[in-house]
């Protein structure tokens, strides 16, 4: 199984902050504390400096891997995909998070696309805020993130996004790809702690022994990089 981060367990931050100078801080804050595993980055910076700006800066400091989430990717028409992969590589990411919430062929076909482009794929199909699924008062079928892991996983994914704060679930997420593709063969990657009402140690004792929780505000907020560099020790103590 290739691996996107070398550690079966870490934290990865999420770098949803408003500047380049605060992104550059995060990343001298950040990358010599033991269980960072990566920086997951999106639309906040990637829309107002460029992907490949972003990328720049992080690489400046940090050569662990960059994580691109479209927020949310692979809802598209299926040719699109192409595009997609195309120009999110050109940037220099090394993975990208894919919700393809447009269906099957658009799943397939933006998968496949991101394969052929050597980006490592994450694949949700279940996200963190509340009324989410329609038992919970939301739009997306309740059995739909089980087909969208299921059509991943047979594609040969084997990193996935599930919800931090909802444990039960998570649980429910990993033992369905327990039976597809076996104990061990899988990463599973969860946002959802802190601010969203997740709790990193509960989530641990049901998310398998290879995870990665995404951390964003619990680091990031914190002013200057010593207090930031605090935090991120804090939040990685309590994944081990």
């Amino acid at each position: 199984m290739r691996r996107l981060i070398e550690q079966q367990k870490s934290v990865i931050p999420a770098c949803d902050v408003a500047s380049l100078e605060k992104l550059r801080d995060l990343v001298i804050a950040s990358s010599g504390v033991p269980g960072i595993g990566g920086y997951k980055v999106g639309l906040e910076l990637a829309i107002p400096f460029g992907l490949k700006r972003v990328v720049e800066t992080i690489r400046e400091k940090s050569h662990l891997p960059i994580i691109y989430d479209h927020q949310k990717g692979g809802t598209d028409i299926p040719e699109l995909g192409i595009k997609f992969a195309k120009a999110v590589k050109s940037s220099g990411v090394d993975a990208v998070i894919l919700f393809p919430f447009g269906g099957a062929a658009t799943e397939r076909d933006w998968i496949k696309a991101c394969q052929d482009a050597d980006l490592v794929v994450l694949v949700g199909g279940h996200m963190t805020q509340p009324q989410f699924l329609v038992s919970e008062g939301g739009f997306i079928f309740d059995f739909g993130p089980k087909l969208i892991y299921q059509i991943a996983a047979k594609l040969g994914i084997t990193d996935f996004v599930v919800p931090g704060n909802k444990a039960d679930f998570v649980l429910k997420y990993r033992q369905l790809l327990d039976t597809i593709l076996g104990r061990g063969n899988f990463t599973l990657y969860a946002p959802g702690f802190i601010s969203q009402g997740g709790d990193i140690s509960e989530t641990g004792k049901v998310a398998g022994n290879i995870w990665h929780a995404i951390v964003g505000g619990a680091i990031y907020k914190e002013e200057g990089i010593e207090n930031m560099r605090q935090a991120a020790l804090k939040v990685t103590s309590q994944i081990f």
